[in-house]
């Protein structure tokens, strides 16, 4: 397990988690949160919805960018929050049932760039199946003192 530079880590993530009005409009919540990995899930709504009734592969790519994200920050120190840079979604299969789970985690972490991934899996009831795949750049960035 990766150790964070924030005693805190938990706290600074919920708190910026907080103020995200897309993951709140989506009805996403936490799952899980450990140093350097962030599990996000969020319902399948007829509003999040595509033509062919599947979740819209824009839900895929806001939860898999966020997990990933939110990943990353949990190893900054206090005082840090990051950007994408990049990434790059592979869509696997169609995205169906009740909510889409998206686990998140750090493959390389770095000062400037910090290499994240994500896998999304769509549940309905006991099913599960994995539908897409990203992978992305975050750039860790000081926060300005207020």
């Amino acid at each position: 397990m990766t150790q964070p530079k924030n005693p805190d880590f938990a706290t600074a993530v919920r708190e910026s988690f907080a103020r995200q009005g897309l993951m709140t409009h989506l009805g996403a919540e936490i799952v899980s949160l450990v140093p350097g990995a962030v599990t996000i899930a969020a319902p399948i709504r007829p509003e999040t919805g595509q033509q062919h009734g599947y979740a819209h592969a824009g839900l895929s790519f806001s939860l898999g960018d966020t997990a990933a994200g939110y990943s990353a920050l949990s190893l900054l120190p206090p005082g840090h929050e990051v950007l994408t840079s990049e990434i790059k979604i592979h869509l696997l299969a169609p995205a169906r049932g009740e909510r889409l789970v998206a686990e998140g985690g750090v493959i390389r972490p770095g000062r400037r760039l910090m290499i994240v991934r994500a896998e999304i899996y769509a549940e309905d009831g006991a099913d599960r199946a994995h539908v897409a795949t990203l992978l992305g750049t975050m750039v860790p960035m000081a926060l300005e003192p207020r």
